[in-house]
């Protein structure tokens, strides 16, 4: 074929090489966080069809909900992971979606995906959704990429707009994500705080493995304010240099002892023996007991505490040290037999009653975000691990948990409300105008 009968492509002129698509745009999550928040009309996208203009014209964002304000203003600042040319949505459409779709009992990539176009309509009246509902994959891809540490800042930007201050017992914990697991490397393992009074996980830190809590709990000490607080660990994060890192942050720390403290747990636990052969008549002590009947058994927990015997021979390498503490537990047919023994060391002065309430509420992170995470989320069933996939949709996870468990509108299980609001968006709603209230 001759160079003659070659079609050259028409060439096209300057202005229309210099009209930037709407994916070469430099995606801006602070302007359209102002649009959200002054409730500022939206106009038609440039990149969008004569039918989706001719739908949009005229669409105003209705006054904000407060609380989604709040979210909008906390998640700006996070740094969108796409390429330019690649941008077809908005980042904080993309994140808000995923936060309510959770909240609403979708669980899967598929499932918020399916959420979002369900609710499109309602969606639209504060978001800009410039080419409509994200596709399951560009949730998957976005979300995946996001570096955790933004998105852990942006969540706690978000905890101060609700709670000034945290108070009361910040409980740290791990707990491994079963099914997360790749060929490549294992399951992911996660380590939480709780705040066991406000309902809120203030941090997580990701690691190989349990036996790696130990390194993490430092970095994630390292980005609370734990100022009045008491900070409750299990043996695991029974360290010296997490004591001090405590103790340097304004707040208290009530540690259990186990057999990885080999001389410590010796010296308490002698020291305990001695003092009951007498009933304690030698030694200045404090104690208190609970009675508790429910899930079909009978528990009676007593409470010791005392200062710091002088036989304690490590006493001067535990900074801010004041206090042991010894508890033993009966459960029905135990009553009439030896029970079972924890001991502890505290930062705080000997009172039983505050250690009793430090070591009882420990247990809320089992009980009040683990045991949720995995059977009302189905945590341990989600297959997500490529990237930062596992560690943010966690997030999203905690989060939803926050919000849900700050709704007073009716008294219910997190799964209820969770399928409640899924079903029926009036409802949703209802649970963010009163979770508002707290802003």
């Amino acid at each position: 074929m001759s160079r003659r009968n070659v079609k050259r492509a028409p060439q096209k002129s300057t202005s229309q090489r210099n009209v930037r698509r709407p994916w070469q745009e430099r995606a801006s999550n602070k302007r359209q966080k102002k649009r959200i928040v002054q409730g500022e009309a939206i106009g038609a996208s440039k990149g969008s069809n004569k039918q989706g203009d001719a739908r949009k014209k005229g669409r105003h964002v209705q006054c904000p909900i407060p609380a989604m304000s709040s979210l909008v203003d906390s998640f700006s600042e996070v740094t969108d992971p796409r390429v330019n040319r690649q941008r077809r949505h908005c980042l904080i459409d993309i994140m808000i979606i995923a936060v309510l779709a959770v909240m609403c009992n979708a669980d899967t990539w598929k499932d918020i995906h399916i959420w979002g176009v369900a609710n499109h309509q309602w969606l639209e009246t504060f978001l800009e959704l410039p080419n409509g509902i994200p596709s399951r994959d560009t949730f998957r891809r976005t979300i995946s990429r996001i570096d955790p540490d933004q998105f852990q800042k942006a969540f706690l930007r978000w905890l101060r707009c609700i709670n000034q201050r945290i108070k009361g017992v910040v409980a740290i914990d791990g707990k491994t994500l079963r099914r997360s697991g790749s060929r490549d490397k294992g399951p992911l393992h996660i380590v939480s705080a709780w705040a066991c009074e406000q309902h809120l996980t203030l941090g997580q830190r990701t690691v190989d493995g349990k036996s790696n809590e130990i390194t993490a709990i430092p970095e994630l000490l390292a980005t609370l304010t734990l100022k009045g607080a008491i900070v409750t660990i299990d043996a695991m994060g029974c360290q010296k240099n997490i004591a001090a890192q405590i103790i340097a942050a304004h707040a208290d720390y009530c540690l259990a002892v186990k057999d990885n403290q080999p001389t410590l747990a010796e010296d308490i636990a002698n020291s305990f023996l001695d003092a009951m052969e007498d009933d304690f008549e030698s030694v200045t002590h404090d104690e208190y007991e609970t009675h508790s009947k429910g899930h079909g058994r009978i528990e009676v927990r007593h409470y010791y505490t005392m200062p710091v015997p002088e036989s304690l021979r490590t006493a001067c390498e535990w900074k801010g040290l004041k206090s042991i503490g010894l508890t033993i537990t009966y459960r029905n047919a135990e009553l009439d037999c030896d029970g079972e023994v924890r001991y502890y060391i505290n930062s705080f002065a000997s009172n039983a009653k505050r250690f009793a309430n430090a070591v009882r509420n420990h247990w809320r992170i089992e009980n009040s975000l683990h045991w949720v995470m995995d059977v009302t989320f189905r945590e341990d069933e989600s297959r997500i691990h490529k990237d930062h996939g596992g560690e943010n949709v966690s997030w999203l996870r905690r989060l939803a948990i926050s919000l849900i468990k700050r709704d007073t509108t009716i008294k219910d299980s997190i799964r209820s409300k969770r399928i409640r609001a899924g079903y029926d968006v009036e409802f949703l709603k209802q649970m963010l105008v009163c979770i508002s209230n707290d802003i």
